[in-house]
């Protein structure tokens, strides 16, 4: 039996260590990193895909369905998103969202990302860095609050939209992500929610109605055309989207893996029914499918699978995309033309009833050999009502929250722009700029 001789396996041997103490790795660090390279690049793609779905894509979604007097105003308020959320998510919400397991909040251990390591992890994502984790969870703070502000366009005061912002984050986004996401009661309940039909659109669309009631109708509604500026804009925006909604939906499995190509397949689906019903009401009721309403069938069909992509199979997409455009055409006709409300946007038609929608079918169709839980139609009726708790919590939540935070922001400062700039435009008496 022959071996290499003795100094030239301690040679060997010694290589590979050589070679982490030069990278400043030890051997028991090597030997405890979970880190997985394919899953590390896939959430990087999926954090840019997220991130992208703000700028530009929400802002030139939401800026070409309003008047050309205030497209530069509604840009600069998912620029203005991305700035300050970021900042408070590194300050402190990611720490109170993710750190710690208590059943309302979690703890300030990582504030400015105190004793986060190149090769630490999260346990909730134990094989990527918890610095992507942390970056992949802040894009989704950003657009949460971006969202709120298309209930409000044309009319609120930007240093008023500043301040609710800032409040928003604090008390209804960083509070809800903790409950669902982050190891609070919600989730200890059991509350299936897997990209954010309860932590974003249904809390988004909830603020939104809320802060459209508060600040009320804008100058001429119901009375001059306020048609949109520029469709195509809005067209561009929703493409965007939708193509970052890969990574919204995808990215939450938190892995290069198959539940992250299932809950693709079904958001794709989702969305492309959701369009598709759209247009076919409009077509049948007004003899012309609009544009506008193929596209706000979209982003009702992206919307209300999010909950669900995680944990149903791809013709369930189908289903909940078509249910979605017919829900969604409701509340953003009907019910918002019954109550007069100026949602001015439908956020809260598209979002807040599609992520409400979204959340409850995910109690229906979730499928145990997909994301580990069965739901009604597996024979678990029960989990619909845990959905239905989660549904109520946040809806009533988001709305107090959002309410408060107004009237005392309004202390500081207006919340809305005077008529004469409002009908001035809010590019010109907010930001002293102006499309040509």
């Amino acid at each position: 039996m022959t071996g290499l001789p003795r100094h030239a396996a301690r040679a060997a041997m010694a290589f590979p260590l050589a070679a982490l103490a030069a990278l400043g790795v030890t051997p028991a660090q090597a030997q405890a990193s979970t880190i997985n390279a394919a899953d590390t690049a896939w959430m990087m793609v999926a954090t840019a895909f997220v991130l992208m779905m703000t700028i530009p894509g929400l802002a030139l979604f939401y800026s070409g369905m309003v008047r050309k007097k205030n497209v530069l105003a509604t840009m600069a308020q998912s620029l203005a998103a991305v700035a300050i959320i970021s900042i408070l998510w590194v300050a402190f919400g990611y720490s109170l969202a993710f750190v710690g397991d208590g059943a309302w909040i979690g703890s300030l251990d990582r504030m400015f990302l105190a004793g986060m390591t190149m090769d630490g992890v999260n346990p909730l994502a134990k094989t990527i860095p918890e610095a992507l984790f942390m970056l992949y969870q802040m894009t989704f703070a950003i657009i949460t609050v971006a969202l709120v502000a298309g209930s409000v366009a044309d009319r609120m005061r930007f240093s008023a939209y500043l301040l609710f912002s800032i409040g928003w984050f604090v008390f209804v986004y960083v509070p809800l992500a903790h409950w669902v996401w982050g190891g609070g009661f919600l989730a200890s309940a059991g509350v299936l929610d897997f990209a954010g039909g309860l932590v974003v659109h249904l809390s988004a669309g909830t603020g939104g109605l809320i802060a459209a009631a508060v600040l009320g109708r804008r100058h001429g509604y119901g009375a001059e055309n306020l048609s949109p500026f520029d469709l195509s804009l809005a067209v561009v925006g929703t493409g965007l989207l939708w193509v970052g909604w890969f990574g919204f939906n995808g990215g939450s499995a938190l892995a290069a893996n198959s539940r992250a190509v299932m809950a693709i397949t079904s958001t794709h689906l989702a969305a492309c029914a959701g369009a598709l019903t759209w247009g076919a009401i409009e077509w049948m009721i007004r003899r012309k499918p609009s544009v506008l309403g193929m596209i706000s069938g979209a982003v009702a069909g992206l919307g209300t699978i999010t909950p669900a992509s995680g944990y149903v199979e791809p013709w369930h997409g189908l289903v909940i995309g078509v249910i979605a455009g017919l829900v969604c055409f409701w509340a953003c006709t009907w019910l918002k033309h019954r109550f007069r409300y100026d949602d001015s946007l439908d956020v809260f038609g598209v979002h807040g009833i599609g992520g409400l929608t979204g959340t409850l079918l995910a109690g229906v169709f979730a499928t145990a050999a997909i994301g580990g839980t069965s739901g009604l139609i597996e024979g678990n009726p029960w989990q619909l009502l845990i959905q239905l708790g989660g549904v109520a919590m946040t809806f009533l939540w988001s709305g107090a929250a959002t309410f408060v935070l107004l009237k005392l922001v309004g202390v500081f400062v207006p919340l809305r722009v005077s008529r004469e700039h409002e009908i001035e435009g809010l590019d010109i008496s907010q930001h002293g700029e102006a499309l040509q």
